[in-house]
């Protein structure tokens, strides 16, 4: 969903107010709301980065800093203007001091421009005014990641700074040389190992493209159509609301890098609905939380981190989206099955059939508009460029747009999808350019390669515990930054320490990129369920907690691919996939049931237990803990079944 950030008339209907109790966790969306003549010139900066982005994807990117400084610039003079030093502070003013920030911004990025080439010269041998402006730059973008991303990723980037200062003086293994403050601030902002590295440069290539992909089809009606196409299709099963959560927010996810705005976007329709029928609040607002930040996972567009993965692995997109595409598909059947049993324990039946859209009708009249999602997988297949895929994908939502009269974008919807593309972009740009500061500092100072080898060292080896330490890692670091930059921190220290114990490159990455989003739903802080919880007006820690039992098989998947890669794709036959997603989904049922506590009746304790390990038994693609795995799950659905059938005779004598 879209979130216009003034007091102006909301005309567009697929654009809702964020509940407020989500800005007060989420920084990224305590915006201000302005008044005046100031959100047309925000709209005319929003406009003109995303025709310059266009511009490159259509003519070729400028040379390294030439590209990324004025990136940064511009996301920086946006956040300025948009973002209040203080969260939640509802304002429609901007201060004296963020005046002189967004000159402050255009100035360092300009700078980098004006003295392009100067500056590749005297590379390494730097002056004074380089060095000024280069602390000028640090703190400004330190102070703008506050903002946008919050005090974590922030207070992380400071201590990394510092640990590049005080280096002698460090104990033990963390001791290095330590740097003076001008080669620290120059090597951050002049060169492209710091601020303007990979993080940045994915930034302002491929990810900003499909930032304004997905604007243009939240504009075009599609997360509506395929949220009213979910309803009428799931609606009157059993529990139908909340697998309609589920699938709509798996198609959401195809066109939303982000947990929380999923969350608000189909939230506002699917949790209502599931209240409706019965679902008791924390567990309406848990289902859409769980199921929205599995969005991030799935393919063709996943979260902004995938991108960034392509540069770290050096391969193309479309195989870590066909890599993720079967992990994804476990964690939404996994929900999905977790929805059913619970409805069926409770005994939730689903909405009558008269109130219910016609999905057939809705699918015969604007089918269309799936087309772009379909060109643009195709395009990735192919062997597209993704800056080239979006740029194509763009002009195919406006062509197919035209198709209908009530679909149609007018000039006037192009400008408001160019500029909330590039209101979008801002929390990934703000992100990268923090985590960047710290992959900076341990490019700097060969931190990585000292933490990656304390993780194994402190594992002893042990593979299994490395990738446990390095969920923990992620996790926590995921509970306070954004999944980007979790992502990118993540891949420099932990991925190469996976790799090191024998897991495969693109496991050991996707494993890190997999605990970071699951993050969101991960107690105490679980953005994902916060926000679902200002929706249904749940407790939100009751929400956190239910999400996270309703996403329990979501945090075995990564162990399953890390140590046997079939559930990525690595190295296999068809038949091999088709057997390790059928045996993996019916391990979902087992594990389903055993959170659930219900199965085809309600699961002794016992029971419970052996569905849970049957489930696991089968998710690990292997041929006797398949076997296993069928066996025992066969055996309690039988001895289940048998004794309902009991009951029931008992019951009509």
């Amino acid at each position: 969903m879209v979130y216009r950030r003034t007091n102006e008339q909301n005309t567009n209907p697929n654009m809702v107010e964020l509940p407020d109790a989500v800005a007060k966790y989420d920084p990224e969306f305590s915006f201000r709301r302005l008044t005046g003549i100031w959100p047309r010139i925000i709209t005319v900066i929003c406009v003109i980065w995303s025709l310059g982005q266009l511009y490159t994807a259509g003519f070729g990117i400028f040379p390294s800093t030439l590209q990324r400084a004025p990136h940064i610039g511009f996301a920086l003079i946006l956040i300025f203007l948009l973002y209040p030093a203080k969260w939640g502070k509802k304002t429609d003013s901007i201060p004296w001091y963020d005046y002189c920030f967004v000159a402050l911004s255009a100035i360092v990025s300009l700078y980098h421009v004006y003295y392009y080439e100067a500056l590749i010269n005297r590379v390494g041998n730097y002056n004074n005014l380089d060095v000024w402006i280069s602390a000028i730059a640090l703190i400004v973008i330190i102070e703008a990641a506050w903002r946008i991303a919050g005090p974590v990723i922030t207070s992380l980037g400071l201590v990394f700074i510092l640990y590049a200062y005080f280096g002698p003086e460090l104990p033990g293994f963390l001791a290095h040389p330590g740097f003076p403050v001008d080669r620290i601030v120059t090597f951050q902002w002049l060169s492209t190992e710091g601020i303007l590295g990979i993080p940045i440069d994915v930034s302002s290539t491929f990810i900003f493209l499909f930032m304004i992909f997905a604007a243009f089809l939240r504009k075009s009606g599609i997360g509506t159509w395929m949220t009213n196409v979910a309803v009428g299709l799931t609606g009157g099963a059993v529990g139908g609301p909340a697998k309609a959560a589920v699938i709509s927010s798996a198609c959401q996810g195809t066109i939303s890098g982000s947990s929380v705005a999923n969350v608000v976007g189909t939230g506002s329709v699917t949790i209502p609905l599931m209240k409706s029928i019965g679902y008791r609040s924390e567990f309406a607002a848990a289902v859409e939380a769980a199921a929205s930040t599995g969005g991030q996972l799935m393919p063709p567009i996943m979260g902004a981190a995938a991108f960034i993965m392509t540069e770290f692995l050096n391969i193309p997109y479309y195989k870590i989206a066909l890599a993720a595409a079967v992990p994804a598909l476990l964690y939404f059947a996994g929900i999905f099955i977790t929805v059913h049993l619970e409805a069926k324990r409770t005994g939730l039946l689903g909405i009558p059939k008269d109130q219910l859209p016609n999905w057939k009708k809705l699918l015969k009249e604007k089918w269309f508009l799936s087309l772009p999602l379909f060109g643009i997988v195709a395009m990735l297949t192919a062997g597209f460029t993704p800056m080239l895929a979006a740029l194509i994908g763009i002009g195919m939502i406006i062509a197919v747009s035209w198709i209908r009269r009530d679909t149609r974008l007018s000039l006037t919807d192009i400008v408001i999808g160019l500029e909330d593309g590039a209101r979008s972009a801002l929390p990934v740009a703000g992100a990268c350019a923090a985590a960047g500061i710290i992959v900076g500092i341990i490019t700097l100072t060969g931190l990585g390669l000292k933490l990656g080898g304390g993780i194994v060292d402190l594992a002893g080896g042990n593979v299994y515990l490395t990738l446990f330490f390095t969920m923990i890692g992620s996790l926590i670091l995921g509970m306070g930054i954004p999944t980007t930059a979790n992502y990118i921190i993540q891949a420099t220290v932990s991925a190469p320490a996976l790799v090191q114990v024998g897991i495969h490159p693109l496991a050991a990455h996707l494993f890190v990129f997999y605990f970071g989003i699951v993050a969101d739903i991960t107690p105490p802080v679980a953005l994902a369920a916060f926000a679902g919880a200002g929706i249904a007006k749940s407790d939100p820690f009751k929400t956190g907690f239910e999400a996270f039992k309703l996403g329990a098989a979501a945090y075995l998947v990564p162990y399953i691919f890390a140590l046997s890669p079939v559930l990525i794709l690595v190295n296999v036959t068809y038949v091999a996939v088709a057997k390790a997603v059928f045996t993996a989904i019916i391990g979902m049922f087992g594990i389903s049931a055993a959170t659930t506590g219900f199965f085809v009746r309600k699961c002794l304790w016992w029971e419970r237990v052996l569905l849970f390990v049957a489930g696991v038994c089968l998710i690990d693609p292997g041929t006797l803990t398949d076997v296993a795995g069928l066996v025992v799950i066969a055996l309690i659905y039988t001895f289940q079944k048998i004794q309902s059938r009991s009951i029931n005779k008992q019951s009509a004598i």
